[in-house]
């Protein structure tokens, strides 16, 4: 994907124009209702599109792109108490968490990266009075380093990531993230580039199938489902996709639980936006950008995310595997960063109780040491 740095003027313009479009009908495609994603994090990482106040502050989106921060509380109790400087939001959708840092700490300004237009427009248009505390770029989040270079946003004193895929771009069918509508089967978060979901399985062999299947989404009959994929192909709709993966499952798959093509969708989104190959030399970069006293905060949602999110963070935090407990750490292990606390914090029950797909977000962050390279 090639990064455009747009200027902030021009995604104002984008946005106004972007912001009288119609959403297209959607039509529900199945006997399944759709439920709350479990708490063993093997959700699909939405994020709710309901508003929320915090300290005052609405944080119901604008236009057709809105949804509501997940752990908001949390984010800005986190990343407004840094140095002055630049938040990098990585992830910056609708613009909630954004909005809620500049609204926090007025000594901060935030450059937000996303590779969705629709997103990107809504956000900047939603955060058109924030002037130029305010940036915006299309880009990719592992597009960290050349963002913060090419508009020369420094010192960088918070990098957010708030992963997986927001409520507008399940909840719109043209966009083909969910097996609820009916729409074209493309699940790009970036529709300027890259593989659509129907090209990748159109393309793909029986082994290749099953081998994404368990490795984005644990699906127990990745093998059934694989191979009635090889049998209905070619496919173009989600509709076709959902069904042809419903009938593949065990009956009594279908009769409990959710839609039995969930884990599949979820399974090719996350190959088609190279979701977990970009993670981690993501999240080293905005390690290595922050200044002494900078923090990075991660709202993941899918196991094979806060995976990588633990090990990054401990690694960088110097807890190594040791050959014998009494010799010193190998060399380059050497911590860069602290903890801010041990494992994962989860949203609080008033939260997932008003706000149910909050319910699998698992968040980490730590804080840059002082004199660490």
């Amino acid at each position: 994907m090639s990064d455009v740095c747009a200027p902030t003027q021009a995604r104002k313009e984008t946005a106004r124009a972007t912001a009288t479009v119609p959403t297209l009908c959607s039509l529900p495609i199945d006997k399944w209702k759709i439920r709350t994603p479990p708490a063993a994090i093997s959700s699909t990482g939405e994020k709710s599109r309901r508003a929320l106040s915090i300290g005052g502050l609405q944080m119901s989106g604008v236009g057709e792109f809105s949804h509501r921060s997940v752990m908001a509380d949390e984010v800005v109790a986190v990343l407004s108490d840094v140095p002055h400087g630049w938040v990098i939001d990585a992830t910056l959708g609708g613009g909630g968490h954004a909005q809620a840092l500049l609204e926090a700490n007025p000594a901060l300004r935030v450059l937000g990266i996303d590779q969705d237009q629709m997103a990107l427009a809504a956000a900047s248009a939603r955060l058109a009075d924030a002037g130029d505390r305010f940036r915006s770029c299309h880009a990719r989040f592992d597009a960290l380093a050349t963002a913060v270079d090419t508009h020369q946003v420094q010192p960088v004193v918070g990098v957010l990531f708030d992963l997986g895929v927001s409520s507008p771009q399940l909840d719109r069918a043209e966009r083909g993230f969910s097996y609820r509508h009916d729409g074209p089967l493309d699940m790009r978060m970036n529709q300027d580039a890259g593989e659509t979901a129907a090209e990748l399985i159109n393309r793909l062999d029986e082994r290749a199938l099953m081998a994404l299947l368990v490795k984005n989404a644990d699906e127990r009959h990745a093998r059934r489902i694989a191979r009635a994929i090889i049998a209905h192909r070619p496919f173009k709709s989600t509709a076709e996709l959902a069904a042809v993966v419903a009938d593949a499952v065990p009956a009594a798959v279908r009769r409990t639980g959710g839609h039995p093509a969930r884990k599949t969708f979820q399974a090719l989104r996350i190959a088609v936006n190279q979701e977990l190959d970009i993670l981690e030399g993501a999240l080293r970069t905005a390690l290595d950008l922050l200044v002494a006293g900078g923090r990075c905060a991660v709202l993941a949602y899918h196991s094979g995310e806060d995976r990588i999110v633990k090990q990054v963070f401990r690694e960088a935090a110097g807890d190594v595997p040791r050959p014998r407990a009494d010799l010193p750490p190998p060399p380059g292990t050497e911590a860069s960063v602290t903890l801010l606390w041990r494992g994962a914090k989860r949203p609080s029950d008033s939260e997932v109780d008003d706000n149910p797909r909050a319910e699998a977000a698992r968040f980490r962050a730590v804080e840059k040491i002082k004199g660490a390279a």
